[in-house]
This record gives C-alpha cells, structure tokens and sequence, in this order.
C-alpha cells in the first residue's frame, strides 16, 4: 500500500480526494484515454467531444463540454508533468483567448487492489478559490467524480450503481449518528415536502424498520429498511422496499418499473477533525429485471437532485445543532 501524499490545504487550493474500488492501471487509463473519459467526464447531464490530444509534457486536450441546456465550454489542457499511473499536472480551464483558470495536480495512488486519486486544484487567490468552489457546486462539478466511480463499476464488475459524495461540516462521530438514529432520519430524509415518521424502528444489524412518508395532501408512501452492516462510525449498509400499510412488498407508487429492493452503502470518512465526507452507493439488490435496470440507469438524474434536496436539509440541521 502506498502512503497517502495528502498536505496542508492552503488558501488558494482546492483539495479533494476518492477511493476508487479499481486497480490503478484501470484508474489511469480511463483518466487518460478520451474515449473513455468521453463516458464520464463532466457533471450529470453533460457530454464530451474531445477535438485533440497529446499526452505529453507540453502536449494538449483539447475539449468541449456539452451542458444539458445546449451550452458549449470549450476548454484547453496543457499538460506539464506526467508519471504514468501515478501523477499528472495540467492547466485547466483555458481557450484559444482566455488563460487557464487554475493548475490541477493529481496523485493515483495503490490501495491494495483500490485506487485513491488525491486532487489539489491551485488559483491565482484564496478569493478565486472560493469562488471557483461556489461555481462547482452550482454546476454539480463534484458529481464528475461519481459519474467517474459508475463508470469504473460498469467496466470492472458490470455492475450498474449509482455514487454521490457530500462533505459535511460535522465530525464523524456526528455524521454516523444522523444516519443511525431515526429520531434524526426521519428529519432529513425524506423528499421535499413530505414528512416522516417510524412506525417501526429497530436499528441495529438484524434489525428492521417500517416508516411512513407524506406530503399531508393525500399522497402515502410506506417503505421499510433490514440493516446488514453498521460499522460505527465508518460504515452503514442497508436494504429499501416500498411497502403498502400492511408492509407488504409494493412498488413506487409514480415509477412502476423501479427495482423492488435498493441496497444503500453509506460510507464516512473524516476530512477533518469537525469536517466528514458521506459517500453513498445506491444499486439494485437481488433479482432485477432488464426493465428494472433500465430505470435504475436512467434516472440518475433525478437520484442526484433527490439525494441533493435530503443533504440540503442535513446541512441544515447540523447548522441548527
């Protein structure tokens, strides 16, 4: 295993890092061969055409990005270092007419059979870095790096999952609690507009739950949840079937073809002493029909805006805390 090569993050930096569950030849090839980048690169919603590319020092990308809305982002790389399977330095962000707009360093780093990408973007100011951070989570930037996690997924095991990852001004201790506990939960989770309560809940490996969700004018939804692994404060691993009000198994009540059984991971990991990142796994469980899968992968779109409307409102109960 090699040692993390994590630093300090200054002012002007912007600091993130991934583990990805990938041997790291796989990592670096599917950074660096358009083609396969062409599949992930990018928030949701957008896509890629690659006019040109030289990997080398000196050597450019060339690239533009396709919004969702149908606006082009022409972008211009230039590359500086390069350690195959191990490092990259290129400038970011720049056209035929515009500088760059921050210089990226990237570590791909051995984990085992796992891959930790470790990225440190560097602006001009701390005043840029802070706004360059704001403009990423208005674009869903962040979500480039899930895309890039399902991506690998489907290439290494054919398994279609959906990620997202959110960093959280809390410790981890903190985080875990807000996930285990129901009393919190039932305060976050649900969608907007819709309240929660417990009919049931026995949290604990084993155990099961069985709850309730409203939007007070008419529409109920039951579901329930079994617990398989809860590792405090690392790690939670669950099941999730719509149910009716007899908790038999049903289906979601707007997505008929939805798969009957979701199994989520949710995996925590400290950034800092009272600054946590949730990683959640979304993926289809147990017998799944090609219907089923098909609705699974087409609306992780709409998974993204759902899981990001519940974490609007974790942040803002921990805010109240």
């Amino acid at each position: 295993m090699s040692a993390s090569r994590k630093k300090q993050t200054q002012a002007n930096e912007i600091y993130l890092e991934r583990l990805y569950d990938a041997p790291v030849e796989a990592v670096w090839d599917a950074w660096v061969d358009p083609a396969q980048a062409a599949h992930w690169w990018g928030p949701r919603g957008f896509t890629l055409t690659t006019h040109s590319k030289e990997l080398r020092i000196g050597g450019q990308w060339r690239y533009t990005m396709h919004g969702p809305d149908g606006t082009d982002y022409p972008n211009i790389a230039t590359y500086h270092e390069i350690e195959s399977h191990s490092k990259l330095v290129y400038d970011h962000g720049a056209t035929d007419d515009t500088p760059p707009l921050f210089r990226v360093t990237v570590f791909f780093i051995p984990v085992g059979k796992k891959t930790q990408m470790e990225m440190t973007m560097t602006l001009a100011s701390a005043e840029a870095a802070t706004q360059t951070r704001q403009f990423i989570k208005q674009a869903g930037g962040e979500s480039t790096w899930d895309r890039f996690a399902e991506y690998l997924a489907e290439q290494i095991e054919r398994k279609e999952r959906f990620f997202i990852n959110r960093s959280f001004e809390a410790p981890i201790d903190v985080m875990y609690d807000m996930w285990a506990r129901p009393e919190h939960i039932a305060k976050w989770t649900p969608p907007t507009g819709f309240t929660m309560s417990y009919i049931r809940a026995d949290v604990r490996v084993g155990g099961s739950s069985f709850y309730l969700m409203t939007n007070g004018a008419g529409v109920t939804m039951y579901g329930r949840a079994a617990y398989l692994e809860m590792e405090k404060p690392n790690r939670l691993c669950y099941t999730q079937q719509f149910c009716d009000e007899h908790e038999n198994i049903s289906r979601h009540p707007m997505a008929p073809t939805w798969p009957e059984t979701m199994l989520t991971t949710v995996q925590f990991t400290a950034e800092a002493a009272d600054r946590t990142r949730v990683t959640v796994t979304w993926e289809p469980h147990g017998a799944v029909t090609a219907a089923e899968l098909e609705t699974f992968m087409k609306a992780r779109g709409g998974m993204t805006m759902g899981w990001t409307g519940s974490f609007d409102k974790l942040d803002a109960l921990l805010s109240e805390a």
